[in-house]
């Protein structure tokens, strides 16, 4: 069973290095997002040496209070990687002062996915899946870029919507792990679905989920999506096919 694990952050993890090559050896496909663009380097030095993980250049909403102007370094790195992340906005109770500058900063990074093309993007949404899409809509044209929801927890509204917009959703065991979340994935196509562990934000058995425990995600899919462990690896592998080439 080939596995895809579309949003971790590996190096948060205190053996990063190792968790890149058992990735690899494993042959599962993990994107290794990013918070700043100062992350970048190391990443995208570990990533370029193996041929399943791939290193994505981020800016997290949550740090962009603090650490807005490494916007400008931002910018001059894209050049260098198809695949960004994690970008996007937090309407959330601690971030929600900063919205203003977040959304600056996310139309910069929009724009400039726009003007590259061919970019990728992993996208946080808390409490702002509306905002996201009006900014995808004002600023992208279509065709410009792709964009994966991660963890989404919009409405079944704004997820139908932005399935309208050919956007993805990546997947984790804890977002299966409750009715709302598996109501929202039964909405979702099945051709739109990814998966992640968003490690280490998740744990499995008690401790960090790693890339190989993203199996969990898959039985759980399988289950809102009426099909068998093996049906969802090979959807979401052909998905991750065709959002790639």
């Amino acid at each position: 069973m080939r596995l895809v694990d579309f949003h971790c952050h590996l190096d948060l993890y205190p053996d990063f290095e190792a968790l890149v090559a058992e990735s690899d050896l494993l042959r599962i496909f993990t994107l290794a997002v990013t918070t700043t663009p100062k992350a970048w380097p190391r990443n995208n030095k570990l990533a370029s040496s193996t041929k399943y993980v791939r290193a994505a250049l981020g800016m997290h909403p949550q740090l962009v209070a603090e650490r807005w102007r490494e916007i400008d370094l931002w910018e001059k790195l894209l050049g260098e990687t198809r695949y960004v992340g994690e970008v996007g906005l937090d309407a959330g109770p601690r971030y929600f002062s900063s919205m203003d500058r977040q959304m600056q900063v996310f139309r910069r990074i929009l724009r400039s996915c726009a003007e590259a093309g061919d970019k990728i993007l992993s996208i946080h949404s808390v409490r702002t899946a509306t905002k996201v899409l009006d900014l995808i809509e004002e600023e992208v044209p279509q065709g410009r870029a792709k964009f994966v929801f991660h963890w989404f927890t919009g409405s079944i509204s704004d997820a139908r919507r932005a399935a309208a917009l050919g956007c993805y959703f990546s997947v984790n065991s804890q977002m299966l792990a409750t009715d709302r979340g598996r109501a929202l994935v039964s909405s979702l196509p099945v051709d739109r679905i990814l998966t992640e562990t968003d490690g280490p934000f998740t744990s499995e058995g008690g401790s960090p989920a790693r890339p190989r425990d993203v199996g969990r995600a898959l039985m759980l899919l399988g289950a809102a999506k009426s099909l068998s462990p093996d049906q969802s690896a090979e959807v979401v592998l052909r998905n991750l096919k065709t959002l790639t080439s």
